[in-house]
């Protein structure tokens, strides 16, 4: 008697797979939770008041305290994974991300993404999907939206992409784009001493480079429950018995939390940056692996006065976060090569009271 075979589950989609316009419902909606907020605390350590304190959020005119901007980023970007990179080889960069509205504990979100360019690789044996995400919150309301590209293995390697196409991406979201997520605050409420830091958005200087001092060694168990909290179930942060085979020989540590790490320690220096407006640019220069500690520097790129606002500025950031290396000599480029040292390179913008 021979056993019927059912084929039930999803070994995710190879590049082959995309093609260029299709549009994608990422299962399955997720309701944050003070629970969820609480652990992202506890994973990262992040020390921004207006995420902290109902109280403190409530002085300048929030109803309470916010989601963190880059909780949210993570569980929007964790949706996407089962469709789009189950079977990446590493996540490449990031441009366009506009933070849209708050997202508040109890508010449930949901992600879209489309495809919107793909390029095959010359090995003929992966190639970069572009996808443009968008997560909405219960009454259909976007909330986030940003471009990934990653790249993802072929099932076949004689197989023809479906299209080719790289998208133009702009550089820089434009500072006109800015205030969305953030409502009319009430600077009078603003307290310093609350806050951990006397510096506003005038004390900032275009140029100005500015070391977060402390550091932070990454362990495997975090690694693993960052990316179950996301429900990122990418096999390459996943599976440590496949990771064998690979070129690193070992899972690779998810690159949200590499993201996450270096805004958390920017609160040395940055203290008031109480909202991340909109994600430029940024590619994970190095794979981080558990064990190696992490430290960040942060350049001011740009200043921008938000159209009608008074109580708010914005600086555009370069986010550069190193492994096993302090950052008092700001360390970047060595010649023409990136330093050896540098795992993130992440020009975002940020929101301060003025």
């Amino acid at each position: 008697m021979t056993t019927a075979k059912s084929q039930k589950t999803d070994p995710g989609r190879f590049f082959e797979h995309f093609r260029i316009g299709e549009v994608i419902r990422h299962a399955t909606p997720r309701t944050v939770t003070t629970g969820d907020v609480a652990l992202y605390t506890a994973l990262y350590g992040p020390r921004f008041a207006v995420q902290s304190s109902d109280e403190f959020a409530r002085s300048i005119g929030y109803e309470r305290s916010p989601v963190d901007d880059l909780l949210v980023f993570h569980i929007v970007f964790g949706k996407t994974v089962p469709d789009v990179s189950l079977n990446a080889v590493a996540n490449l960069g990031y441009a366009e991300g506009r933070f849209l509205r708050p997202v508040f504990p109890g508010d449930t979100i949901s992600t879209v993404s489309e495809v919107i360019g793909l390029k095959e690789n010359s090995n003929r044996k992966t190639g970069v999907v572009y996808v443009r995400s968008t997560g909405y919150n219960q009454r259909d309301e976007a909330v986030l939206q940003y471009v990934r590209w990653v790249m993802v293995r072929k099932a076949d390697e004689n197989a023809a992409p479906q299209g080719e196409l790289v998208p133009q991406l702009r550089k820089a979201v434009a500072a006109e784009e800015l205030g969305a997520a953030v409502p009319p605050i009430r600077v009078d409420g603003w307290n310093d001493a609350l806050s951990g830091s006397p510096y506003r958005w005038g004390d900032y200087e275009v140029g100005e480079r500015i070391d977060h001092v402390d550091g932070m060694t990454v362990e495997e168990a975090e690694q693993q429950i960052a990316t179950r909290l996301y429900q990122n179930t990418a096999k390459v942060h996943f599976d440590g018995y496949a990771a064998r085979d690979t070129r690193f020989g070992k899972r690779l540590i998810y690159g949200g939390v590499v993201i996450s790490l270096a805004r958390a320690l920017s609160f040395n220096g940055l203290g008031n940056a109480f909202h991340v407006a909109a994600i430029n640019g940024g590619r994970h220069v190095a794979p981080l692996f558990s064990g190696d500690t992490v430290y960040a520097w942060s350049e001011v790129l740009d200043k921008a006065v938000l159209p009608g606002r008074t109580d708010v500025g914005a600086l555009r950031l370069r986010l550069v976060a190193t492994k096993n290396r302090p950052c008092a000599d700001h360390p970047y480029r060595n010649g023409e090569e990136m330093d050896p040292s540098v795992i993130l390179d992440f020009d975002y913008w940020v929101v301060l009271p003025r």
